[in-house]
């Protein structure tokens, strides 16, 4: 099931509607944007899709957040590989 996110779909133009939006959501899935830090801000679980090249400071190797402690880290084994990303999330999904 797809959903559009874009500022024109959802009304969200900035971070006040963005965090009204996020409010009533009970997982946020993102890669590494400002959705992240708002989600990790407002206690929100949240879990992010990161690159294995590039690795930000802001993240560390493991699976959870020393920023938030809400946020759960998936990060590519391999450079370039999303699907094993997306199907860890998949799994993760299905054991909610």
């Amino acid at each position: 099931m797809g959903r559009d996110l874009l500022p024109e779909a959802t009304g969200a133009f900035g971070l006040l509607e963005t965090a009204e939006i996020v409010t009533g959501l009970d997982l946020v899935i993102a890669v590494d944007t400002s959705v992240v830090h708002l989600a990790g801000a407002m206690d929100k679980p949240c879990w992010v899709l990161l690159p294995r090249v590039g690795l930000d400071f802001r993240w560390n190797d493991g699976v959870a957040s020393d920023w938030y402690p809400q946020l759960r880290l998936f990060r590519q084994r391999e450079a370039g590989d999303w699907d094993a990303v997306l199907d860890e999330v998949s799994a993760a999904l299905r054991g909610l």
